[in-house]
């Protein structure tokens, strides 16, 4: 049994540490950034027809979901890759590994950076400009920030679909 867990490379019908953590890189990218393919939708919807009463609200929850879930979620997602590449047949010479380590570096500094500051000036710009109706008029600051969040935002998306891509196909894999 000892020697099934220490094997360092994914192994059909066997509950290996290889696999134990490969398991846990997978889950762990689903729950970071699931939920973030909805963003746009939601943001959608909170906004129609100039009503932005729940604009401060939704900015405040995707700080914490950013803060409390994605950033935990993406270090374990990074943590379990750096494992897998060491550990595992392909290393980090590998074009899927190397670049899905960069993306996803690139990602958790876009969140860090941008997303979540961005996010969190947009609440207290919201908060502010919250008539008791529920209209407001949020202006030239939160549209720039809005700009901002939807481009960083976007860019994090596409890195997310193109890091699924390479860990699948296992694009310029060396064994």
């Amino acid at each position: 049994m000892h020697a099934v867990l220490a094997t360092s490379f994914s192994e059909p019908d066997t509950v290996s540490f290889y696999n134990v953590v490969l398991f846990l890189h997978i889950l762990s990218a689903i729950v970071a950034f699931g939920i973030t393919f909805a963003y746009p939708m939601i943001f959608a919807s909170f906004s129609r027809g100039g009503n932005v009463s729940h604009l401060a609200w939704w900015h405040r929850t995707q700080v914490e979901i950013e803060r409390k879930v994605l950033t935990p979620a993406a270090t374990l997602v990074l943590l379990c890759g750096i494992y897998l590449a060491a550990d595992g047949p392909y290393g980090f010479k590998s074009t899927f590994v190397s670049l899905g380590l960069l993306f996803l570096v690139v990602i958790m500094g876009l969140l860090g950076a941008v997303l979540i500051p961005a996010e969190a000036k947009g609440a207290a710009i919201a908060e502010r400009a919250i008539a008791p109706d529920g209209s407001g008029e949020l202006g030239a600051e939160y549209q720039a920030l809005a700009r901002r969040m939807q481009i960083a935002g976007t860019i994090a998306s596409v890195l997310v679909v193109v890091i699924v891509f390479l860990m699948v196909t296992k694009l310029g894999a060396h064994s």
